[in-house]
């Protein structure tokens, strides 16, 4: 009779325990991204934090406060500028495309007359019943993806000060993770309904996987980015700056990535006689684009998260449709903690059979 008492006293208590955590996500749902941020940038700035804390001993408010001032200035600040120029860019390209001066069906056009022939008949065969339709096909997918660009972006413009509140919120809440980080995550682990070693094992594969994207993926991405921009602008492409952010973007795909830009680029520049202007593009991006990731990542990483290259993309592109933005990184996490987690079943079940071990 006890016995029975004590399970429903604790299934009771697991049940209260759910009930409670889903009506804090509910409470909390509009926020759900600046707390997610934000403990991206305490997990990545904690060793900052560290640092500081060992000049300033005894004085975790002052550490988590510069260390919050560095991230605004170092980071926040210039994403701010780089944003409202290529904000700026968008709009001028967009205007363009209305006007006339940028006609992606010509560029098309050009680029399939300098093919060879048996190349021609293959782009007309290739789904298309006639090179107009393609141009015609082009043009529109490019004209949608314009105008969605500047539908987002007056959005973000008519909810700005709901994005404000959000950010305001994110910083706060890094302060106070910088600040009582070493007591969170501690306590997070003791109260995982798991083993210690299992949870402690889940906890470092979260943090491996959040410091590998955002140190990794992130930081080299935005390498690639700027390495392409500056490429566009030696070779005097307009919109040299908007062009070098979708690289960024692309570059958190693995196999992919940058080409993905720089490869068109490149051979419209060859197409239509920009020889030297196409051979720094595509030097560029064979020679130190693509070896900037090869380079980068081990330096910044340091270690590997044992996610194949596929699931990294798989992953990355359904949490971006998931989730949008953040599922740069919600996708990959989960990808990670779904390995270590049958990594860890595995072993437990092989540790427990006779003879192994």
């Amino acid at each position: 009779m006890a016995v029975n008492r004590e399970r429903v006293e604790n299934g009771g208590l697991i049940a209260l325990v759910v009930l409670v955590t889903l009506a804090l996500l509910l409470v909390v749902a509009d926020f759900i991204g600046a707390l997610l941020w934000a403990t991206l940038a305490a997990i990545l700035f904690q060793p900052l934090f560290h640092r500081l804390l060992a000049r300033f001993p005894d004085r975790r408010n002052t550490a988590a406060a510069l260390t919050i001032l560095i991230i605004t200035v170092a980071v926040v600040i210039p994403a701010i500028v780089i944003a409202s120029l290529v904000v700026d860019q968008a709009a001028g390209v967009y205007s363009q495309m209305l006007s006339g001066q940028i006609n992606f069906g010509l560029y098309f056009e050009q680029v399939h007359d300098a093919l060879p022939l048996r190349l021609q008949r293959l782009v007309d065969n290739s789904g298309f019943n006639s090179l107009e339709q393609a141009q015609a096909s082009l043009a529109r997918a490019v004209g949608s993806s314009a105008s969605m660009l500047a539908t987002r972006a007056l959005s973000i413009g008519a909810n700005a000060a709901g994005f404000l509140l959000a950010f305001g919120v994110g910083l706060y809440i890094t302060f106070f993770l910088l600040r009582d980080g070493d007591d969170i995550g501690p306590a997070i682990v003791r109260a995982m309904p798991l083993e210690r070693s299992v949870a402690e094992r889940l906890a470092d594969k979260f943090v491996a996987v959040v410091r590998a994207t955002i140190k990794g993926s992130g930081i080299v991405a935005l390498v690639q980015g700027a390495i392409g921009a500056a490429t566009f602008w030696v070779v005097g492409l307009p919109a040299a700056l908007l062009w070098g952010v979708l690289m960024a973007i692309a570059a958190l795909l693995p196999a992919i990535g940058p080409a993905l830009i720089w490869a068109p680029v490149g051979i419209y520049l060859l197409a239509t006689g920009a020889i030297w202007q196409a051979a720094i593009v595509i030097l560029s991006g064979v020679l130190v684009i693509g070896l900037a990731d090869n380079i980068l990542r081990p330096i910044l990483v340091g270690r590997d998260t044992g996610i194949p290259d596929w699931l990294v993309l798989v992953t990355t592109l359904g949490g971006i449709n998931l989730v949008g933005l953040s599922g740069i990184v919600v996708g990959p996490l989960a990808a990670g903690l779904f390995i270590a987690a049958w990594q860890v079943l595995t072993e437990q079940r092989l540790g427990d059979t006779p003879g192994t071990g």
